[in-house]
């Protein structure tokens, strides 16, 4: 059965799904006959992405807000009938020296990133849980890799990488399938936003890092994993290889970083740099 056959039909929740991955995805499953229901921040963004997928359903909903995300999974439920795939991808970076930078900026991303994907599986899976129910939970690279000014953003998704193998474990007895997704620095806001500051730009290691790659390779990635409910999605290909050598590369990571560290840090410590994705109290501002 080729991938098309398999997606084809497949009801689909998408968080995160008004730019990046989450809309690039939405569209991608719509154009090969899954029926998608959209979450996101960005109202405009969101409904015209829901457009473009056949007028597909569509909640504003904060995914750190438990109950908004309960209502935005039940009306997506209703819209659809029910659910097969739950996409977990929400998620906003920003750099964080731990020592000396500001605790909100942890706090926030914590709260969307761990809590939102908390909040997912618990308004969500209860629906796929079934033989042909499946959860993608989107991590990254830097569950696995840390690098420095990015320690708030890697334990995020380290914690997104346990959530997803738990879960995988406690809905086995159902027949479901969880996967998690490990992508490193595709072409997406939270990249571009993420690495684009004046400390980041102070480390010369920043040659080599964050270097957006073809968002596209993700896409594909999470396409052929959704199909065959995949145990791991991961995208470049590259990292197939290097994640089982995680403990290994760490210690080169912080050889290599070590050049102009001071100073970025220095300068991160008094940089005012936003959340790649504009919060509901920024916005309200």
């Amino acid at each position: 059965m080729d991938i098309s056959t398999r997606l084809a039909c497949k009801r689909v929740l998408i968080t995160g799904a008004a730019r990046g991955i989450g809309a690039a995805l939405a569209q991608r499953l719509h154009e090969r006959g899954a029926r998608v229901a959209l979450v996101g921040l960005e109202e405009k963004r969101l409904e015209a992405i829901a457009r473009s997928c056949g007028n597909a359903h569509w909640k504003v909903c904060d995914v750190s807000d438990r109950d908004d995300l309960r209502a935005a999974v039940e009306t997506s439920v209703d819209a659809l009938g029910g659910l097969d795939v739950v996409v977990a991808n929400a998620g906003i970076a920003a750099q964080l020296p731990l020592a000396g930078g500001e605790p909100e900026v942890m706090d926030r991303i914590i709260s969307v990133n761990v809590l939102g994907v908390y909040n997912t599986i618990w308004a969500g899976a209860p629906h796929v849980s079934h033989t042909n129910g499946y959860v993608v939970l989107v991590s990254s690279f830097a569950a696995a890799v840390h690098l420095p000014l990015m320690g708030a953003y890697s334990a995020s998704k380290a914690a997104v990488e346990a959530l997803g193998n738990t879960l995988r474990v406690e809905l086995r007895p159902w027949g479901a399938k969880v996967g998690v997704a490990y992508f490193a620095e595709l072409d997406t806001d939270v990249t571009r936003r993420g690495y684009d500051t004046r400390a980041s730009r102070a480390l010369p290691s920043s040659k080599w890092i964050g270097h957006g790659r073809p968002l596209d390779l993700g896409i594909d990635a999470l396409e052929r994993g959704i199909a065959r409910r995949s145990r791991r999605i991961i995208a470049p290909r590259w990292m197939t290889g290097a994640l089982p050598f995680r403990m290994a590369i760490q210690p080169v990571i912080e050889r290599v970083t070590q050049p102009g560290l001071a100073k970025a840090l220095e300068i991160a410590r008094e940089e005012q740099v936003a959340l790649t994705t504009a919060q509901p109290d920024e916005n309200d501002d």
